[in-house]
């Protein structure tokens, strides 16, 4: 008969990193959800805590042949095309870039869960977050941060809601 133990034994995972790869996903996920942006809770913590799965079973084969660098390279070339999925262009403005950029960093952090541990795991996560929350203040601080491609975005996105809130009259 199995034990507890054996029962909810995962090796090579642990559920401390997996709950780790669930905050860090989550944390920034949060972010993005509250403000309406793509990659929100779900899509953020699967990105972190799929990287930290395919990097831990890497680590863990060992053959001559097996390099857990060629598997980050893999990662890093897969949450590339994933990041440019949330990319669009609409009339000469480019959107979803920044989106783009958390996936990448997403993707990142569940690269240090296996390799240098929880703690820089959450620390950097909560770096991305500082970001994201901190420049978009900024931006709603002062008209300096609004300048060149940010000033067609909104002009873009102001002219967009007219056309919506015009066919709604």
């Amino acid at each position: 008969m199995m034990t507890f133990q054996e029962l909810i034994a995962i090796d090579p995972f642990t559920w401390p990193d997996i709950g780790t790869s669930v905050l860090c996903g989550t944390l920034i996920g949060v972010e993005r959800q509250l403000r309406g942006k793509p990659v929100g809770i779900r899509t953020s913590s699967l990105i972190v805590l799929g990287t930290y799965i395919f990097l831990t079973i890497s680590l863990g084969i060992h053959e001559a042949s097996t390099d857990p660098t060629r598997i980050i390279g893999q990662i890093v070339t897969g949450i590339g095309f994933l990041g440019a999925g949330v990319m669009l262009s609409k009339d000469g403005v480019i959107l979803g870039v920044t989106s783009a950029a958390t996936i990448w960093s997403l993707a990142a952090i569940g690269i240090i869960i296996p390799t240098a541990g929880n703690l820089p795991a959450i620390k950097m996560s909560l770096v991305v977050l500082a970001i994201l929350y901190l420049v978009d203040e900024l931006e709603n601080y002062s008209t300096l941060f609004t300048r060149g491609v940010h000033v067609r975005y909104n002009t873009w996105k102001t002219r967009t809601n007219k056309k919506t809130d015009d066919r709604l009259s």
